[in-house]
């Protein structure tokens, strides 16, 4: 039944992307742009997709955790073994911008451990995809599910991650909006490790991606996010062979927390022996 669900999830994230790319491309567009309680962007886009997935994910038995949907009270949500949590339009302050770096982010998690992820990248039309049963994959130029297609077909048309030739040297990968002192101060303290570091610059949750690829060797995050901004990637990290370890610490992200706020972090290969063993 895990694959089952997976493909659902993709077929979920592909449409919510195809209708988000002809917003995206609509010249006439103006996306329709509000400002939520946080201050940060919704748009047109945003709640449109947010509407396929949940349409789409009804089809399973479990639960919705979406950014833009009405989030249950944690006395609710404690009940909740496995759910769905989903981020409709990562990086939406991207997608205004129109640089192509937003993605849709679906992950099933349970007992807090995120099982199942789907990340897509409409404008590129980049789509990763992972299950802890049967490990991370990435298939480009993939827009829509054609009749016939099953998760088996996918699979085999994709390539299996990590890639071990994807770089040379030392790389970190930082957000693009937001690089705070404390992510300069951890770049210096990797430069000083391992001498020449490149760094590359992304928006939304491709930066884990990039990890779980081998493009980057590590991604911190010393700011704010919430836990649809990660636990797609994180499922596509984990079934990588990477983890997502809170900072300063060998103990990995856990979710449908009664906080949904991630405490800071760092994308990197897996720890051997860490406590992390001790979760699963």
């Amino acid at each position: 039944m895990e694959h089952t669900y997976l493909f659902v999830a993709i077929d979920a994230a592909l449409k919510a992307g195809e209708k988000i790319l002809a917003i995206y491309n609509d010249p006439a567009s103006d996306f329709e742009i509000e400002r939520k309680a946080d201050n940060s962007p919704l748009t047109i886009a945003d709640r449109t997709a947010h509407e396929i997935i949940v349409d789409t994910l009804n089809s399973t038995p479990f639960p919705i955790l979406s950014e833009e949907g009405k989030h249950m009270d944690y006395a609710v949500r404690r009940g909740w073994d496995a759910l769905w949590i989903v981020d409709p339009l990562d990086g939406t302050k991207e997608f205004i911008k129109r640089n192509g770096e937003f993605t849709v982010n679906i992950a099933l998690v349970e007992q807090g451990v995120p099982v199942m992820g789907v990340i897509y990248l409409p404008v590129k039309r980049e789509l990763y995809f992972a299950a802890d049963s049967m490990g991370a994959y990435k298939l480009s130029d993939i827009a829509a599910l054609k009749a016939g297609d099953t998760l088996e077909k996918l699979v085999t048309a994709a390539a299996r991650l990590p890639h071990a030739d994807a770089k040379e040297g030392f790389v970190v990968v930082a957000s693009r909006s937001h690089l705070t002192p404390e992510t300069e101060d951890y770049i210096t303290k990797m430069r000083q490790e391992h001498g020449q570091v490149e760094m590359i610059s992304s928006g939304s949750s491709i930066k884990i991606c990039l990890v779980a690829e081998g493009r980057a060797d590590v991604y911190p995050r010393f700011a704010p996010t919430m836990e649809w901004d990660t636990a797609a990637g994180h499922a596509i990290a984990r079934a990588a062979g990477m983890e997502i370890y809170q900072a300063g610490k060998a103990v990995p992200l856990r979710y449908n927390k009664e906080d949904l706020l991630n405490p800071w972090f760092i994308v990197e290969k897996k720890r051997v022996g860490s406590i992390m063993d001790d979760c699963l």
